[in-house]
């Protein structure tokens, strides 16, 4: 796997409210009812999170909820769309529920959720005991509407990169005194774009192999989710939640490789892939919520059910100098399931505001890979049965936890969590007739301390120990080509990667922010590759050896012109020191690595009292991570305004993203056989024209959180 180190942004302004009041001798005047509306600062920072307030930014003007996460402060999304905050790898949550995506999926699933629909995004670097995290946790938090009758919105956008993608989005909320259904439908019309170049040099006989390629995709995606939700009374509600995402897509690549030794080209090969698929994922969550406000006991208990099922057929032509000529076709039909059940309880103990928190989850997944071999013989499509194969993973994940948080002086306040995790899991293939089961449980405790020196001064201590454990895709065997003429496969033989993580941050006039982090661990897994019948082949392999990782990051968040413009600067630096892990796995690598990087959002509101809102986006990012080393820094950009009718509830909004230069990246990755180089170049830029008209109320309403939750994070919303 890559781990990426990223830049941490964030912050807080600070609003201050004055009243003054008059006394008359002779009359007096009674004021019935003062209501003061103050604006939530962009970026706000809490002891163990930064949230990023998105709900009336303009920001949100021709984006989905994907482009808007690559802004967001603390956030950075490597070459292969992981995605990683303050360096630490990252779970997604949607509303405090876990996503089941990961990876590209995750991207293509959030594509489908309209920015409009985000109230704020937040980046939680220290989660509690609570949450089923081995890193961070970004949870991305929907609006929630529930003023008295129908209500919504209709969002069209147009993008211009190298080719032309379109997207639609309608929304609606009902509520009636005490039942709420809100529904959100879109489709995406995506063409895509990407190059890339690769150099592999092999140590043993010290040859050269170079790629070129090109792959050009067409995606079409609809997508619902439905959320019912019925007070039954003043403390109990219950609710279901459902959600269909869909993918059609239709790919095609060609590549052109050349192989030298001692600079002389030996032979060269041509290589091209056209393959259709789809994806079909449909999420349920049946829950029931006891909150008593007077007590502030809360109860949460989550049933759901996921189904996702995954078909693509490839054909792969690949013709050599030599006249060989291989025409292989590869389908594979996936079908994954997950049932679970989750439950959550808090409530105050004694009378001095401390909380405690307990809770557990069952959770039971099956995953089913056939994968279909054949190989064109006169025009017809032979199935080769050495090399079909059936993969299946099962497991079974059951979870525990407790938080405790205690206040002390008034300004000292704390939290302490401990989580037990135990795994069983089987993983199988019908070829050679392997099946391998393991199992083991783990404590994971974490740590949490706030001293406050004053209301200018703060400073706050965290540790937490945490456990990433393989995704079910990383254990298949199976051997896939890729595009450009190499091959990838999994590994069942992963084991989990266990990390330390200490942490100081310190908050000053609560404006500016400096945090130092420490990180170690005593293995890994990354990306590798190895050379088997003349096939390059990259694989997710264990490597023993410690890393260090230390970082500092500083931020603040500026408001001026009476709180119209909004600037929010981030810089960060690490030192990495691989020296143990190099010398252990024979990579010749640097042993001490350096990262930067750097970003900032700005909004400007109302510009000239017209109505009209800017925004942009900038981010520079060193592209180290893992056993892989960039060869030079990652610029971003995105800028737009948009215009609003008040009247009408009208807003059309011009975005342009990384138009002064492409995104991409170019790295060489280094493995005990070779280097292996990649330079990118992604379709993440263009133009994008958007319309939305909304009707109805639009108020938000804010999530309801205990206390704690408040201060320092909890989860439940």
């Amino acid at each position: 796997m890559k781990r990426t180190i990223i830049s941490l942004s964030l912050l807080s302004g600070i609003f201050v409210f004055s009243q003054e009041t008059k006394s008359d001798t002779v009359k007096t005047s009674e004021i019935k009812e003062v209501v003061l509306t103050a604006k939530k600062p962009t970026i706000e920072s809490k002891a163990d999170r930064t949230v990023f307030n998105v709900a009336n930014s303009s920001i949100l003007a021709g984006n989905t909820t994907w482009d808007v996460l690559r802004m967001t402060p603390l956030v950075n999304i490597d070459n292969d769309d992981n995605v990683t905050a303050e360096g630490s790898k990252v779970t997604v949550y949607i509303n405090d529920r876990k996503s089941v995506f990961t990876g590209k999926e995750l991207k293509e699933y959030l594509k489908t959720i309209p920015a409009d629909n985000l109230m704020k995004i937040e980046v939680i670097t220290s989660p509690s005991a609570k949450y089923e995290s081995s890193g961070a946790v970004i949870n991305i938090v929907l609006k929630k509407l529930d003023n008295e009758g129908l209500k919504g919105s209709v969002s069209l956008n147009n993008t211009q990169s190298l080719k032309n993608s379109q997207y639609s989005n309608i929304n609606l909320n009902y509520h009636r005194k005490y039942f709420t259904q809100a529904f959100s439908g879109s489709y995406n019309h995506s063409e895509r774009v990407n190059t890339s170049y690769n150099e592999n040099f092999l140590f043993a006989d010290q040859s050269l192999t170079k790629i070129n390629s090109e792959n050009n995709s067409l995606w079409k995606s609809p997508s619902f989710s439905s959320s019912s939700e019925f007070e039954l009374d003043e403390k109990n509600n219950a609710g279901l939640v459902m959600e269909y995402y869909s993918s059609k897509y239709d790919t095609s690549s060609n590549a052109n490789g050349e192989y030298f030794l001692n600079s002389i080209q030996q032979n060269f090969y041509t290589k091209t892939m056209d393959a259709v698929g789809n994806n079909h994922f449909l999420g349920s969550n049946l829950f029931y919520k006891y909150y008593d406000k007077e007590k502030n006991r809360i109860l949460d208990v989550n049933f759901g059910l996921n189904y996702e099922k995954q078909g693509n057929t490839a054909n792969h032509y690949l013709e050599r100098s030599t006249g060989i000529i291989e025409e292989d076709r590869i389908s594979s039909n996936d079908n994954n399931r997950e049932y679970y059940v989750k439950i959550d309880y808090s409530q105050p103990i004694g009378k001095d505001g401390d909380q405690l928190e307990v809770g557990g989850k069952a959770n039971f997944r099956n995953n089913q890979s056939p994968i279909g071999f054949f190989k064109n013989q006169n025009g017809i499509w032979v199935n080769d049965p050495n090399k079909t194969n059936n993969f299946q993973y099962l497991d079974n994940l059951n979870s525990l936890y407790a938080n405790f948080s205690k206040k002390f002086f008034k300004k000292l306040e704390t939290r302490i969590g401990l989580r037990y995790e135990h795994i069983r899991y089987t993983v199988k293939q019908d070829v050679g007739n392997i099946e391998k089961t393991n199992s083991y449980g783990k404590l994971l405790p974490d740590l949490l301390v706030k001293y406050s020196f004053s209301d200018n001064y703060n400073l706050t201590a965290t540790y937490k120990y945490s456990l990433w454990r393989p995704w079910y895709t990383e254990f298949n065997p199976f051997l896939i080509p890729s595009d450009n003429g190499t091959y990838s496969r999994g590994n069942m033989d992963l084991q989990p990667n266990p990390n330390h993580r200490i942490g100081l941050k310190l908050g000053l006039y609560k404006k500016y922010f400096i945090s130092t982090n420490y990180s170690f661990s005593n293995q890994d897994y990354w990306n590798s590759y190895y050379i088997e019948d003349g096939k390059t082949i990259s694989m997710p392999t264990n490597f023993g050896g410690k890393v260090k990782n230390y970082s500092v990051y500083a931020n603040t968040n500026q408001t001026f012109f009476k709180n119209k413009l909004n600037v929010n600067l981030n810089l960060g630096l690490s030192y990495i020191d691989n020296s143990d892990f190099n010398e252990k796995n024979n990579i010749d690598l640097k042993n001490y690595i350096t990262n930067f990087s750097g970003s900032t959002n700005f909004s400007y509101t109302n510009f000239l009292n017209k109505n009209i809102n800017f925004n942009g986006w900038f981010g520079l990012h060193s592209q180290n991570w893992g056993n892989s080393m960039g060869n030079k820094m990652n610029f971003f950009h995105s800028f737009g305004g948009t215009k609003t009718f008040p009247v009408s509830q009208i807003e059309l909004g011009l975005r342009f993203n990384n138009i002064f230069k492409k995104p991409g990246n170019d790295t060489t990755t280094y493995t005990p056989i070779g280097t292996f180089k990649n330079i990118s170049t992604w379709d993440w830029y263009g133009v994008t024209f958007s319309f939305v008209k909304r009707f109805g109320n639009q108020k938000v309403k804010e999530s309801s959180k205990t206390n704690v939750e408040k201060e320092s994070g909890g989860g439940k919303n």
